[in-house]
């Protein structure tokens, strides 16, 4: 039950928010521009890719393999995640690659943990609410409020009637620098 009250209010947040947009961030989210950059000229450039992905909404970044990264960026986290809440069919077995804080959750009912990588987000009053995705992983997982770089396939599952989306890593990296914590687009 309290999973899906946690899945209840991320959805909450992810859908709506409490507070004033800024009217520049307001054309910014009217415009939904979506760029692709590609390196298939040469390998995989980490840092150039990072700094194309914070200059825009949505950046779907060739690795050296020629696998698409949609990476989810500090600018719009939430914008974003709602798109995939929203439109799970666009997204579901695609690679997503976003930053955040790793978190756990035990639900005492049946025994369960489960783990997200999150973004702190408004709600009713104030940032009281999370935006991210629950994720899995095979390796080991990091420390309770870890800043971590989580990359994985977009996947659902069912439990107990419900569906829900969750990201199968293949990669979940503690990072020394920690970005904004607390997004409100």
């Amino acid at each position: 039950m309290k999973k899906i009250i946690f899945t209840a209010l991320a959805c909450v947040l992810v859908f709506t928010g409490c507070g004033e947009k800024e009217e520049s961030n307001t054309e910014l989210e009217d415009s939904t521009a979506t760029q692709t950059v590609d390196d298939s000229d040469t390998a995989s450039d980490d840092s150039a890719a990072a700094q194309t992905a914070d200059d825009t909404d949505t950046a779907s970044v060739k690795t050296a393999s020629g696998d698409d990264i949609i990476e989810i960026t500090e600018n719009l986290f939430i914008s974003q995640t709602n798109d995939i809440y929203i439109n799970t069919e666009d997204y579901l077995g695609k690679t997503l690659k976003y930053e955040g804080i790793f978190t756990t959750y035990y639900w005492d009912e049946t025994g369960i943990t489960y783990y997200y990588v999150i973004r702190y987000g408004p709600g009713c009053c104030g940032y009281d609410s999370d935006a991210g995705f629950e994720v899995i992983w095979d390796g080991d997982y990091p420390e309770e409020d870890d800043w971590v770089e989580a990359v994985g396939v977009l996947e659902t599952y069912e439990e107990n009637g419900t569906e829900y989306l969750r990201l199968r890593l293949s990669s979940l990296t503690v990072l020394d620098e920690r970005g904004e914590e607390y997004v409100a687009n």
